[in-house]
């Protein structure tokens, strides 16, 4: 099974709190709301295409939280992203929590990158990640990740959660699909690549600034 990460990102790497200063404040954070002057029905498709390709979710606890109260009550069988979401097998990472509430969830507990091995080898298709900042961390740390599907849009907006905060080692992507919205945002999937010869700390950019 496939791995992808979803998210949206600010020029500088932010994914915290797109749609609102409430979404997620934790660390002082009063950026949030930064996506809504960008939206359009680019977006909306290129968002849609996204779920249309997922035949399992993966989340962290807070995203978790966030959606499952929310989707869980829209029960229009005309909601593309309702059904999706309502419908699709999910997988919460979460030790503390007791029941799962949402249809069709299932507790992922103990050790994370075995776990996530584990349900990447028994399926077939694409399991996606969206929002879940700490879990994405992790994933990339250990290498679990087949590819990010990035929509970057044209504003900083200072500190915040980064999607490649706790990297520490340098990585290549290639590059597919890239597209731009009318208002601006890029479209683009990133697949891990092997480093270009030379690539690493010791090595010299032969550039001068």
């Amino acid at each position: 099974m496939k791995l992808t990460v979803n998210t949206f990102l600010t020029l500088n790497g932010v994914m915290q709190a797109p749609g609102s200063n409430e979404e997620d404040p934790s660390g002082g954070f009063t950026g949030g709301g930064w996506l809504a002057p960008h939206a359009d029905p680019d977006l909306e498709q290129i968002v849609t295409q996204w779920y249309a390709m997922a035949d399992a979710l993966l989340l962290g606890r807070n995203t978790y939280d966030m959606m499952q109260p929310y989707w869980e009550a829209v029960t229009d069988p005309g909601d593309f992203l309702a059904t999706v979401l309502n419908g699709l097998p999910k997988y919460l990472v979460s030790a503390t929590m007791p029941t799962v509430p949402w249809h069709n969830t299932r507790l992922l507990q103990g050790d994370l990158v075995a776990g996530v091995e584990r349900l990447k080898s028994r399926r077939s298709g694409e399991v996606q990640v969206h929002g879940s900042y700490q879990l994405v961390q992790a994933l990339a740390a250990a290498g679990l990740v087949d590819a990010y599907r990035l929509l970057i849009f044209p504003v900083v907006v200072g500190q915040g959660k980064r999607l490649f905060e706790d990297i520490r080692e340098a990585a290549s992507y290639s590059v597919s699909q890239p597209q731009t919205t009318r208002s601006g945002a890029i479209s683009v999937t990133l697949h891990p690549a092997a480093l270009p010869a030379g690539t690493g700390s010791d090595a010299g950019s032969g550039m001068s600034v």
